[in-house]
């Protein structure tokens, strides 16, 4: 009975969706729902804040002074490897760059970046 209902259910999406419109409304308020999920940090100090994680707590897991990671925190620039490396150890799952390009995403893997 479960699997009727379920195939029912199913059958009477693919109803809906084929209404002029449906589709394309349904994939927007899927992309808007990224979009809102998607938090934007401001700087470093949030990603560690994320990971529940004070400046003390990063320098010991890079094995440096808590004065470098304020330091890295207000640096206007660094080196992607650097990024990379305080990311990692703030607890990053995934570490990349998103950037639009002419309305296109393009996304770079920091751990691809070759480190000197």
């Amino acid at each position: 009975m479960a699997i009727r209902g379920f195939k029912e259910g199913n059958d009477r999406l693919d109803r809906m969706l084929k209404r002029p419109g449906a589709a394309e409304r349904v994939a927007r308020i899927q992309e808007e729902s990224v979009r809102a999920e998607r938090v934007h940090a401001m700087n470093l100090a949030m990603i560690r804040k994320a990971g529940d994680l004070t400046q003390t707590d990063l320098a010991e897991r890079l094995g440096v002074n808590q004065s470098v990671i304020s330091k890295t925190e207000r640096q206007h620039d660094m080196l992607l490897s650097t990024l990379l490396e305080y990311l990692t150890a703030a607890g990053a799952d995934e570490a990349k760059v998103v950037v639009k390009v002419r309305g296109q995403e393009v996304e770079l893997d920091l751990r691809t970046i070759q480190r000197h």
